[in-house]
């Protein structure tokens, strides 16, 4: 359990067999939607973390599981990546840091990532462009890399491309996309994991 302005949020934090390279925070999908931090895209990407170096935590928004508070959208999602980003800060003073969110959680995870400076990077995955607005990513001044679906339900490939072009003005920012896959990328969840893996040990390397 880790502190939060409404009580506790349930969280996982697992650190890495080798050497530790970092640290890094993974918000999982919507909560009224069935999202948890054990929802399979949320594990792999947390796994893909892990395997490049970051001690990294999950954990579960206010009212899922025995985190406490309720559930209050995108407001509520983004105090609870805020508090959690603070205790990773706490865990890990001083060290490269890394956010990476699905879906609700890309939504929350990118908003309170983009300005915080103590986050090197960001994952966005499964990025719903068609559910809500990510204006707020213009003008990113730090690496990002998303991750989404060729038959996405919740954004539209096409939508993503446009979103990554602007990003691309003034930020390093890349896509991946996986044909022949939905939102929770099933069959494609191994290919999910390596790509953050890599992704995140190329950045790594780079001074």
């Amino acid at each position: 359990m880790i502190p939060a302005s409404h009580g506790q949020l349930e969280a996982i934090l697992k650190e890495p067999a080798d050497e530790r390279r970092g640290a890094a925070l993974v918000c999982h999908p919507h909560p009224l939607g069935g999202g948890t931090m054990h929802n399979k895209v949320a594990f792999r990407a947390a796994a893909g973390l892990v395997d490049a170096g970051l001690a990294t935590l999950r954990f579960n928004f206010r009212g899922v599981g025995t985190s406490t508070g309720v559930h209050n959208e995108i407001e509520g999602g983004i105090e609870d990546v805020r508090d959690a980003l603070k205790y990773l800060v706490t865990e890990y003073p001083d060290e490269d840091l890394t956010l990476a969110g699905f879906s609700f959680g890309s939504r929350t995870g990118m908003a309170v990532g983009v300005g915080d400076e103590r986050v090197k990077r960001l994952i966005s995955i499964g990025t719903p462009v068609d559910k809500y607005d990510y204006d707020f990513l213009i003008g990113l001044r730090k690496p990002i890399l998303f991750i989404h679906g060729g038959h996405d339900e919740f954004g539209a490939l096409e939508g993503v491309k446009k979103l990554v072009n602007e990003v691309s003005k003034t930020a390093e920012a890349e896509l991946a996309v996986f044909n022949d896959c939905g939102h929770f990328f099933d069959e494609h969840l191994d290919e999910l994991r390596s790509t953050v893996k890599n992704w995140v040990g190329r950045h790594l390397s780079t001074p």
